[in-house]
């Protein structure tokens, strides 16, 4: 093994021993039963070991590794941990409420939503796991600092834990078959609901009060992001112009749709009329987005755009309870990258428990049978899905295990491009909606970097989100309570497809292969940040 194998090896056995839920849900064997340790003293030695290790890997050069995937993944290593000591002295964990849920929901959820093991060391695992979500909730809060804290991080945050808490007692008994097991589950299921509902009333009466964090991370942390993490050219503000130039071009290709469908250039009124179009209940939302989700696989196979690894399946389901209140667009789980299992999930944005008629119909409104489409391919066939099962096939157990969303959010989007591109969306109204999808991920990269350098306040944010990017108004609050969560994130989807864009331009120009060896070849390659995406198509058969 080389020097960097070596190192890379133990960096990732260090790294699932601190994250066993991520490794669990990779499909790592071995962790399926534990949680991470979110207690202070934990968070300030994984600090003090990241840094370690990235002062570690900044000293190998490229003659530390045997191959040129090799030198990927030490580019793809580095990254990662430059952008953990960037947010570091951020300290996410004394600001984020979420911190101490998510591992115990998701940790579980994902137990049974890919099944990889037989139902009882399933429901070993699961019970292991409600056993240790008490200790998870009361390390939030003793860790969770009220003048760090932003009020919307709080406000969110209880809802999730409310939608937990009934997810927990109620919907996961049902994933069991074996009555005794079942009887099991609930009685600790029951218990950690309970400690989910303590953890939502300590938020609400401890926290909320005087919850007064900044949520905006600023400049210059934003743009270390993009270039030290990200390997981006842009900073912030370079990147908010280039957001602002994308949006007043796609609002141009909107006003050419709206005047062939209806004969005018108020594109957005074009828009809201084909909003009022779309299923009447979530469940023909469901259909529907099954419905497309198979043609666009047809398409692929048809056109001979892509290849289908053999047994991949898509699933069209509805959203996981307790992420409804908090996600309000579709959303997809691939297989675990280490499992043999090539099921991936395609969650179908099912209103919150308890949503009024109004908010209901606003969330139907923003699933449109005109956008439907678009998010069927941008979320399944050839987006997310086809992608991520094309990336398992890839052996570097790095590349497996880190991604970037600057790669696979921009695949996600450049797939909906090239299935315009390619005659996929035969109606004109289907095909605005793919601009309109478009405009909405410039408008995220106008307003995610105007929030977090301080140009723009939340309330702003949603405005611009409503007017401008066509969003029904608690779409569009849900949509920026997510932007100041996750920063840099909302950038990475159109960000992503133009450079997704360009890298394929110049391959195609150079004559190194077709359109579909391309798709082969990038998707394959993992979720690399873009630099490193652009040398493993174009460098990767000289360095052969």
């Amino acid at each position: 093994m080389s020097e960097f194998g070596d190192l890379a090896q133990t960096f990732l056995d260090e790294t699932f021993q601190d994250s066993p839920v991520l490794a669990s849900q990779l499909g790592v064997e071995g962790y399926d039963d534990r949680l991470d340790d979110l207690s202070e003293a934990a968070f300030d030695d994984r600090s003090r070991r990241s840094a370690a290790w990235l002062a570690r890997f900044d000293r190998l050069d490229d003659s530390a590794c045997a191959t040129f995937d090799e030198q990927l993944d030490l580019g793809l290593i580095r990254s990662t941990l430059r952008g953990r000591a960037i947010l570091d002295d951020w300290q996410m964990w004394r600001r984020q409420p979420e911190t101490y849920m998510a591992p115990g929901l998701g940790g579980i959820f994902s137990l049974f939503l890919h099944r990889l093991r037989p139902e009882p060391e399933l429901v070993g695992s699961a019970l292991a796991r409600l056993r240790a979500m008490r200790g998870a909730l009361e390390d939030g809060r003793h860790n969770l600092k009220p003048e760090l804290t932003p009020r919307l991080y709080v406000d969110r945050a209880i809802r999730q834990a409310r939608s937990g808490a009934r997810y927990l007692s109620e919907i996961l008994p049902s994933e069991v078959h074996d009555d005794a097991l079942r009887g099991e589950l609930a009685d600790w299921g029951g218990i950690a609901a309970g400690a989910m509902e303590v953890y939502a009333d300590f938020l609400e009466s401890s926290i909320l009060p005087t919850a007064s964090g900044a949520y905006a991370i600023g400049s210059d942390r934003y743009s270390r992001l993009l270039k030290e993490k990200e390997l981006l050219a842009d900073d912030a503000a370079s990147l908010r112009d280039r957001g602002r130039r994308e949006y007043e071009r796609l609002a141009e290709n909107l006003r050419r749709c709206a005047q062939t469908i209806d004969h005018t250039d108020d594109w957005p009124a074009v828009l809201e009329r084909l909003n009022l179009d779309h299923p009447a209940t979530p469940e023909a939302m469901l259909q529907t987005y099954a419905d497309w989700t198979s043609r666009a696989r047809q398409f692929l196979v048809d056109h001979n755009l892509v290849t289908l690894p053999e047994g991949e399946t898509c699933r069209v389901e509805p959203s996981p309870l307790f992420q409804r209140p908090v996600t309000a667009v579709a959303s997809y789980n691939s297989p675990p990258p280490f499992s043999t299992s090539m099921r991936g999930h395609f969650f179908v944005p099912f209103p919150p428990d308890g949503a009024s008629e109004p908010e209901v119909q606003q969330r139907l409104e923003n699933n449109s049978y005109a956008a439907i489409p678009t998010t069927s391919v941008h979320e399944a066939y050839p987006g997310h899905h086809w992608q991520l099962v094309m990336a398992k096939s890839n052996p570097s157990r790095v590349r497996r295990t880190f991604r970037t969303p600057y790669f696979t959010e921009g695949w996600g989007l450049y797939a909906e491009q090239v299935m315009r591109e390619q005659g996929f969306f035969t109606d004109p109204r289907q095909e605005m909606a793919q601009y309109e999808a478009t405009l909405f991920r410039a408008a995220r990269i106008i307003v995610d970097t105007s929030l977090h350098i301080g140009d723009m306040t939340f309330e702003e944010a949603v405005e611009f989100m409503r007017t401008r990017a066509n969003l029904p108004e608690p779409t569009a609050r849900a949509e920026v309570t997510r932007y100041c969560a996750w920063p840099t994130q909302a950038s990475s989807y159109l960000t992503g497809c133009l450079e997704i864009g360009r890298i394929r331009d110049n391959y195609l120009r150079a004559g190194r292969g077709s359109l579909r060896e391309f798709h082969d070849k990038l998707a394959a390659s993992g979720g690399l940040p873009i630099a490193l995406a652009e040398q493993a198509v174009s460098l990767s058969e000289t360095a052969k």
